[in-house]
């Protein structure tokens, strides 16, 4: 299979959204909080964040106590090329909104991630799992 897609989006509703991806659209949940719920799209990782109305531009969830953009999208890579692409753009002095770094240590769904806006505004993150087995491993 090809890299997995991933996708962070906005809900106003966890349980709704668990509602409909879960359990009309038969997508197997995997980690979750209060705050976000990561659903597995036919093999592709879709997180559904749970967002404020304050601001429709500036919205953010937080992941492993950090503040992420919402929404962004992006790529799940093998760990080697991850780790390529983080000293690539690091080398070039690429501007993160969060620099390349490892979340969940230790726990399941453990993850190297970084952040990075298009020209445009966008954000995109790519992420890696040392074990791709993990993408969808509950806490």
């Amino acid at each position: 299979m090809p890299n997995p897609f991933h996708i962070a989006f906005p809900v106003d509703d966890l349980e709704a959204a668990r509602r409909f991806y879960g359990e009309l659209l038969g997508c197997p949940e995997g980690r979750s909080s209060d705050t976000w719920i990561d659903f597995d799209l036919f093999g592709h990782q879709i997180v559904a964040h749970r967002v404020g109305d304050d601001s429709k531009n500036d919205r953010c969830g937080l992941v492993d106590a950090k503040e992420v953009q919402i929404p962004h999208f992006g790529v799940v890579l093998d760990m080697e090329d991850w780790k390529a692409l983080a000293e690539k753009l690091t080398a070039r002095g690429t501007e993160f909104v969060m620099p390349p770094q490892i979340r969940f240590v230790g726990m399941p769904g453990e993850q190297a991630t970084m952040f990075l806006l298009d020209p445009a505004g966008n954000a995109i993150e790519f992420k890696a799992f040392a074990d791709m087995k993990q993408l969808f491993a509950k806490h």
